[in-house]
């Protein structure tokens, strides 16, 4: 038996009305618009918190000297052409992998006579910016799971901020034993990775307690000097995930993260090695769409064998620097 018609007829729409029906394509495109709208006016309003909250706290006579020295700063340090391309390079593969950011940042600031006590302050408020970039990169060529970054951002936030309030009053004694424990999980995950990789496809697992890993991620990212990428992305991969997904929205996450992170030692230390965050800063904002886009176009099983090979040698060379202390 045929069922009746019961719902109404839509009216003739009027002469200067849009046809809501017409295909959807009309009321899609005004949807996305109002979307694109939302999206730029939050992202103003967040940059307008920031700059209030950093003028408060920095009067505008200080923020000029700050400019005047950067400036000089650029022109006279002979090494900053290294920070500029340690910046590019580490954004480039964080941006297309999820990961490597502080490792690769690390490495380079080392081997060019940084104070290893300012590394991880520069490299927070640098990395502010960077995945800042792309993380709206990744939302402007769709690499965002909306529902996974509601789920990601308030623990992350709140474990970066409570891992670099510890860490400012706790000294890096307390903080130097995670990273061999990080580094050993974050090797197994990526040798699953690889074993992923070249496995027939399966489908993917719920992804459990995601919460809970984002508060560890964004905790140990602070606290231990690192940890956010390696862990998260590497565990919700290793889930069966899609990368491309994953990974750039573990990449947007990551500016709140970052952000709560550069304010919280902002406000308890200050800042210095102003040149050497300005490097970092200009080379990650020049890689980060690159590398964004890279995302969107790399197939899964690239993608999967070179975030696993980059785990498993960031886990190596961080077990190697923590064993060679002793």
């Amino acid at each position: 038996m045929n069922t009746l018609e019961t719902e109404p007829k839509a009216a003739a729409p009027l002469k200067n009305d849009i046809d809501v029906n017409d295909d959807g394509k009309s009321s899609r495109s005004a949807g996305l618009y109002w979307k694109r709208v939302a999206s730029r006016c939050l992202f103003a309003l967040g940059f307008i918190f920031v700059g209030h909250v950093i003028a408060s706290i920095y009067p505008l006579t200080n923020l000029f000297d700050l400019s005047k020295s950067v400036y000089l700063g650029l022109n006279l340090q002979a090494g900053f052409g290294w920070m500029l391309l340690a910046g590019f390079v580490a954004q480039m593969v964080d941006g297309a992998l999820g990961m490597g950011y502080g490792v690769i940042s690390t490495t380079v600031l080392l081997s060019t006579g940084v104070n290893p006590a300012a590394i991880s302050g520069s490299i927070h408020t640098a990395e502010m910016f960077s995945s800042g970039a792309s993380g709206f990169s990744h939302y402007k060529f769709g690499n965002i799971n909306k529902k996974l970054f509601k789920t990601l951002l308030v623990p992350g936030v709140l474990g970066a901020i409570i891992g670099a309030t510890l860490l400012v009053y706790l000294g890096e004694t307390y903080g130097s034993w995670l990273r061999p424990v990080l580094s050993v999980y974050t090797l197994l995950l990526g040798a699953r990775i690889l074993f992923n990789a070249f496995k027939k496809k399966q489908a993917s697992r719920k992804v459990k307690n995601a919460g809970w890993l984002a508060g560890a991620g964004g905790f140990l990212d602070s606290f231990g000097g690192g940890g956010w990428g390696p862990l998260v992305t590497s565990t919700l991969i290793a889930k069966g995930k899609t990368p491309r997904y994953i990974i750039g929205t573990v990449s947007l996450t990551e500016f709140f993260v970052t952000l709560g992170s550069a304010l919280t030692f902002f406000l308890l230390l200050g800042t210095s090695h102003i040149q050497t965050i300005a490097g970092l800063i200009i080379g990650g904002l020049l890689a980060a769409p690159i590398a964004a886009r890279l995302a969107g176009k790399l197939n899964s099983k690239v993608m999967l064998i070179a975030v696993g090979s980059l785990v498993i040698a960031s886990s190596l060379f961080t077990l190697y620097r923590v064993l060679g202390k002793l």
